[in-house]
């Protein structure tokens, strides 16, 4: 494929017969010469303090090369807060948490082990409901969260409670709003933890070596990530520890920041040098490793007769679980974010991150905002309702647009992006409003079988430091092909297609001839913050840009000498430079690759690399007590529209049509955006009708497995699923492109919910949707 046709081409992945075919490696595929297996032994309360760990008899077991407890590793591990330790010290904290690890020759002997270490609790009072973890008496998650570390000036924790932190934005006059509203509509609403559910689970090798050399094969977003928290827990120099990142089955931000890595390199260590590999279960990915925050949100929203948003006061409540080293700052990005993509002149938000004794929370994909825009969109329709007013057209009204001001105070320009466009794409397309014949109603009287259509908007930024940068290195190889590396990671999003898009089209090659390095090396590749908040593809694309033209000006100014012209004299065509007026006169990229070599024998050049870096541009610190500032890169929109169909004898809920629009920006690649697409708005309607995690009164995890979870299957898809790009390009984007990879999940729940308002009148606050929640509410109201 030429590279006139790659920017916007449905080019296939160029991963695609590597996976089919078996070839790519993960780290579950990884065998290293006497490596060990590892096994963790978990708390079985959510509470409790530990009086006594013996492991004398696993420590006896034939096989075994190593045993380690909490006392044996008194690391804190944690990106921003640095809250949770390696393995329980002094109690645990929630249900399923590591007290003890061994390394054994096989996985039979570790569990073995495992089984004999004996271990003493003294049960604690558990605090599993965030809404009681922040009064007054309430059992300590952390009595010593003063002691932590944390970044200062960005994240507020309150020592001597269960709240780590509190982050606050303030705009406006929020009195002087509601004195000025003719309605006012308060709600609360609630979304529950949730699961990744990476097809591989988290998975990690590790050898220590002489002179405290660690090299780490791990399943992971965030090679440099791991490689910084492991230096600053462990006290080891960051270049003698090596993370090494193949092919990764998924991740949806579960395997963001660092988790078994520190683990596993203490097992080696403790061995003598041999390499252990730890893998976990899937009961062990659901109950020992994070899942995604739960919320309780408080809304008070103040509007005019004509529905105009004057005055809104919000307090979310976000369940962190038993850590929060990654959960503060979704609690922060959700505060930054609010309101939703709304104008909205006087605004209060409180934004708690909340220690509880569930499973700790991480980054999952929306980063919060399908928790929290469930509470906004949700209450945006309550509101329409209570005017008596057209839930679309009560959006439109207050959505924001070009000249608008968010609530950091961030002016929104015309390339910002158009909600308002997303919306009444999706409105249009979904048949709004729906009207429904006699006949029609009639026969929804007959079967108790109603259909209703709802919509929900949606934006979101990337939750990044301001300081966040990418840098990428092209290096042409003697043929004029080029091998390409990035320390971000495709973990299944299809990222690297489009970064190799991007370098075929910038440096004019054919998409066969450019190749991405898969396997990711902190001592080879260039460095990456992380791979979160749909960023890689702006901010890794914009450093390849930069490496690309790097390389081109190399070659421009070799090419030039060569030639014996000036530099403006020449122009690149494919594989190719030469001269504008003289084009018989050129060179390939095959002649210049590695220097070139005149008929006399004398060489001049040398081998090409392209360098290139990008750092976030204009951010800043947001102030502490009012949150105003600029905390975005960009900002993505989108809508859902949904249609559904709802049995009151049942309370089944069938989704016959879904439509979403997004600003992409610029569409890099249709059929990847749209995979993203059908792949976020299933995920999104898992997170509606099924997933959530369900604890036992003394916070035992009830749902550690597939079978008790349940996640959506081909049977539940929707009967429809439709994709619609809206395109302002965005001037500091590659070719004008915005990340899209949470946003198509975010706002499908919330539109589901005002679809079933819509069919039968039944407003659900409360997440998620099951056939039996929807049927007993549909028989109360019906009863009253």
């Amino acid at each position: 494929m030429t590279c006139q046709s790659l920017i916007g081409a449905g080019v296939p992945r160029i991963d695609g017969v590597e996976k089919v075919t078996g070839e790519a490696l993960y780290v579950h595929d990884l065998k290293i010469q006497g490596m060990l297996y590892a096994k963790l032994k978990t708390s079985p309360y959510a509470h409790a303090r530990i009086k006594r760990i013996d492991t004398s008899k696993a420590q006896a077991l034939p096989g075994v090369k190593a045993v380690l407890t909490g006392q044996d590793v008194p690391y804190k591990l944690g990106l921003y807060m640095i809250d949770r330790p390696v393995l329980a010290v002094g109690k645990v904290r929630y249900f399923g948490e590591p007290v003890a690890a061994v390394a054994a020759v096989d996985l039979d002997t570790a569990q073995e082990a495992v089984d004999l270490i004996e271990v003493e609790y003294e049960p604690l009072p558990a605090v599993l409901d965030v809404e009681e973890a922040i009064k007054e008496g309430a059992p300590l998650v952390h009595e010593d969260l003063g002691t932590y570390s944390w970044i200062k000036g960005v994240y507020f924790p309150k020592p001597g409670t269960n709240i780590a932190n509190h982050f606050k934005v303030r705009k406006g006059d929020i009195e002087a709003g509601f004195a000025k509203s003719d309605l006012i509509v308060e709600n609360k609403f609630c979304q529950p933890q949730v699961f990744h559910v990476p097809l591989e689970t988290h998975v990690t090798i590790a050898k220590w070596s002489a002179g405290d050399r660690i090299k780490v094969w791990t399943s992971a977003q965030s090679p440099f990530a791991v490689r910084d928290l492991m230096s600053i827990a462990l006290g080891i120099p960051r270049n003698k520890i090596e993370v090494i990142v193949p092919y990764v089955g998924g991740g949806f931000g579960g395997k963001a920041g660092i988790h078994l890595e520190a683990l596993v390199a203490c097992l080696s260590k403790a061995t003598g040098g041999r390499p252990v590999k730890l893998t976990a279960t899937r009961e062990e990915e659901c109950s020992s490793l994070p899942c995604r925050q739960g919320l309780v949100a408080r809304i008070k929203t103040g509007v005019t007769k004509d529905g105009r948003i004057i005055a809104e006061e919000i307090e979310y409540l976000w369940d962190a679980g038993a850590y929060a080293d990654y959960g503060v700052n979704i609690g922060r990005a959700a505060g930054y974010s609010g309101v939703g993509p709304y104008e909205v002149e006087n605004v209060k938000i409180d934004s708690y991150t909340i220690y509880t004794n569930h499973v700790f929370g991480t980054a999952y994909r929306g980063f919060g905002h399908a928790e929290f825009l469930w509470a906004i969109e949700r209450q945006r329709d309550l509101i329409a309702k209570e005017l008596g007013m057209d839930p679309v057209e009560f959006r439109m009204k207050n959505l924001l647009k070009p000249g608008s001001v968010t609530i950091t105070g961030e002016k929104i320009h015309e390339n910002t992006g158009r909600v308002d466009k997303c919306l009444g794409l999706v409105a249009e397309k979904i048949g709004w409003p729906l009207v429904k014949s006699e006949e029609e109603k009639l026969k929804e009287k007959e079967t108790g079988k109603y259909r209703g259509i709802g919509v929900a908007v949606l934006h979101k930024a990337p939750a990044m430091p301001p300081s966040t940068a990418s840098s990428a290195i092209v290096k042409m190889n003697e043929d004029g092909s080029v091998h390409v590396l990035v320390g971000g990671i495709d973990y299944g999003q299809g990222t690297y297609t489009t970064l190799a898009q991007i370098v075929a089209e910038r440096l004019h090659l054919s998409l066969e001839k450019v190749h991405m390095v898969w396997e990711t090396s902190t001592e080879t590749a260039p460095y990456d913050w992380q791979t979160v908040a749909s960023r890689l593809t702006v901010m890794a694309g914009n450093a390849l840009i930069r490496a690309c033209d790097d390389l081109l000006a190399q070659m421009r100014s070799l090419g030039a000498s060569i030639l014996r012209c000036s530099e403006d004299e020449l122009e690149f065509g494919q594989e190719e430079i030469f001269l504008r007026h003289h084009p018989e006169k050129r060179l390939t990229y095959r002649q210049l690759a590695i220097g070139y070599t005149y008929e006399n024998g004398n060489a001049v050049g040398g081998p090409l690399i392209g360098r290139g870096k990008y750092i976030a541009q204009g951010l800043t610190f947001l102030d502490p007590e009012t949150g105003q500032g600029l905390p975005a890169l960009d900002w993505t929109y989108g809508a859902h529209a949904v249609e559904i169909e709802v049995d009151i004898n049942t309370g089944d809920i069938e989704v016959l049509k879904v439509v979403s629009a997004f600003d992409v920006g610029k569409v890099l690649n249709e059929t990847l955006v749209r995979g993203q697409v059908i792949g976020g708005i299933v995920q999104g309607l898992g997170t509606v009708f099924s997933e959530h995690l369900i604890y036992d009164e003394q916070g035992g995890l009830l749902t550690r497995n597939l079978v008790d979870y349940k996640i959506p299957t081909v049977k539940d898809l929707p009967h429809r699923m439709e994709a619609y790009f809206v395109e302002t390009p965005q001037l500091d984007g590659p070719y004008g492109a915005r990340g899209v990879a949470e946003h198509p999940m975010i706002s499908v729940a919330p539109a589901v919910a005002n679809a079933l308002a819509s069919a039968i009148g039944l407003e659900m606050l409360e997440g998620p949707l099951t056939a039996e929640k929807v049927y007993l509410a549909w028989q109360e109201k019906e009863n009253q």
